[in-house]
């Protein structure tokens, strides 16, 4: 089976906003559909990859009545894992009305502006929570809060800018009532 989109998981997690693929150890993941994912596995593999031959959840017949998808979501509505499900939901609703390349090409922008926070801003403690940064605010939101840190941490050490940056956002999430830690 051909895969299109490696780094939009099968359940609609974009793979580009994970701890996992933001990484250079050996750990690092590929994307939910990279061979080595798919070698392992998970549920949503399995019965949609492996044996409906479809790419994600959300093109088979059943995925209406779907338990396990239905109970993936609902549970990504309260709480999350390694990875932000914050925007779970939103981003199913936004792929059925505008299409994978059109969610395809946020995620672009929004993995471009996490690379920005992990190369320019990362004491080596924040990657989890710039990853969830990157899931939960709007792009608009991101893009100001890296120029409004850029300009008040210029020629300081790596340490002040992240602190910079974490204020920023901190601001930014109190106002809108956004979660910028993972909810156990």
């Amino acid at each position: 089976m051909h895969i299109e989109y490696p780094d939009i998981g099968i359940c609609g997690l974009s793979c580009r906003l994970c701890p996992m693929y933001n990484t250079d150890a050996e750990s690092r993941c590929s994307g939910c559909k990279s061979p080595t994912r798919m070698a392992v596995g998970c549920p949503f593999i399995t019965c949609a990859v492996k044996r409906k031959g479809i790419e994600f959840c959300w093109e088979c017949d059943e995925s209406g009545a779907c338990e396990r998808w239905k109970n993936h979501r609902e549970a990504g509505k309260v709480r999350d894992s390694f990875k932000c499900y914050q925007t779970l939901e939103k981003d199913i609703s936004f792929i059925s009305r505008h299409g994978v390349p059109a969610f395809q090409k946020i995620q672009g922008r929004r993995a471009f502006l996490l690379r920005e926070m992990l190369n320019n801003f990362n004491e080596g403690r924040s990657k989890s929570y710039y990853c969830i940064a990157a899931t939960v605010l709007e792009l608009g939101e991101l893009e100001e809060a890296l120029s409004r840190a850029g300009e008040e941490s210029m020629g300081l050490d790596i340490k002040a800018k992240s602190k910079a940056l974490h204020r920023i956002l901190d601001e930014i999430a109190s106002r809108k009532q956004y979660h910028l830690t993972l909810r156990k």
